[in-house]
């Protein structure tokens, strides 16, 4: 059996509920029972039937409806792994540091090529990086003071995760000395991103150490999966951008949040307009469980 879960933005009414049953009707679901309205913004159809079906009929309702189809098994997800840049964050750290050197317009040109699966996503990397050379490493503290900001809904969603007892993990193809600090906040257990070199107070425009990107990301899910003795199905993924893609496709959920075309094709579920706490509904955690501030 599967669940077509309904998240409205603001609020969910009974034309959106009937244009719902109407979509898997169309697909030629069976639809077996739906729950009640759960805080006003989601509900949860379970059906039987071609799920994929389903999401297109369902993801081409009117309004500013969120749709998740799933396997009703394994709803509850026992591993959390996201993407950092434009996912758990407001921001793209790399955009916005290039900034402070007055070169922000090109660098960001060529991060939205490598976000849309345009560019090696690497060599694009070490590209913008090089032209960081010379910048005075305490333009990072004031970056992360000034421009980045938390994710509506991040932290709650992380916290009630681990609350449950997922493991969480922030994997970026950014760096360290902006995933450190976004994880201790949000509440991530750990954290995996990119090593800026320094020398003399200075970026050399250079990286230290392996590079995080979409192959390791989806190691790094794997391996957190095997550590755990989890199967994927229990894992859920988030990311946006192209390279997420790899981990997105291997979770047993995998989300693309407000994301670029590529990758919101390649995911199970693509949120468009609710913030992070759709993922908690989508495990059928009401808003009375979350953890919050």
């Amino acid at each position: 059996m599967f669940i077509a879960t309904l998240i409205a933005k603001e609020s969910l009414n009974e034309r959106d509920i009937q244009s719902g049953l109407a979509s898997l009707d169309a697909a030629g679901a069976s639809i077996m029972r739906q729950s009640e309205l759960i805080d006003g913004r989601a509900l949860d159809i379970f059906f039987e039937g071609d799920p994929a079906v389903a999401r297109e009929r369902l993801e081409a309702m009117e309004g500013d409806i969120d749709i998740a189809v799933q396997p009703e098994a394994n709803r509850l997800k026992k591993l959390l792994i996201s993407d950092m840049d434009s996912t758990m964050i407001t921001v793209e750290c790399i955009d916005e540091l290039a900034d402070y050197a007055g070169i922000k317009s090109e660098i960001a040109a060529i991060t939205e090529r490598a976000m849309q699966g345009e560019l090696d996503f690497e060599e694009a990397l070490r590209g913008r990086v090089a032209l960081l050379e010379g910048l005075d490493t305490a333009a990072i503290q004031l970056c992360l003071d000034e421009r980045v900001k938390i994710m509506p809904g991040a932290k709650t969603l992380v916290r009630t995760m681990a609350q449950r007892d997922a493991a969480t993990i922030l994997v970026s193809g950014g760096f360290t000395k902006f995933a450190k600090p976004v994880a201790q906040a949000i509440g991530f257990e750990s954290f995996h991103a990119n090593i800026l070199a320094e020398k003399a107070g200075h970026l050399t425009g250079g990286l230290d150490g392996p590079i995080i990107d979409s192959r390791k990301k989806d190691e790094l899910l794997q391996s957190a999966a095997r550590e755990r003795n989890l199967s994927l199905d229990l894992c859920l993924a988030v990311g946006d951008g192209a390279n997420d893609i790899p981990m997105l496709q291997r979770a047993g959920l995998g989300v693309a949040y407000h994301a670029k075309p590529k990758a919101a094709q390649a995911a199970d579920i693509a949120i468009k307009y609710n913030d992070l706490t759709a993922l908690l509904y989508i495990q059928g955690i009401s808003a009375d469980q979350w953890i919050t501030e």
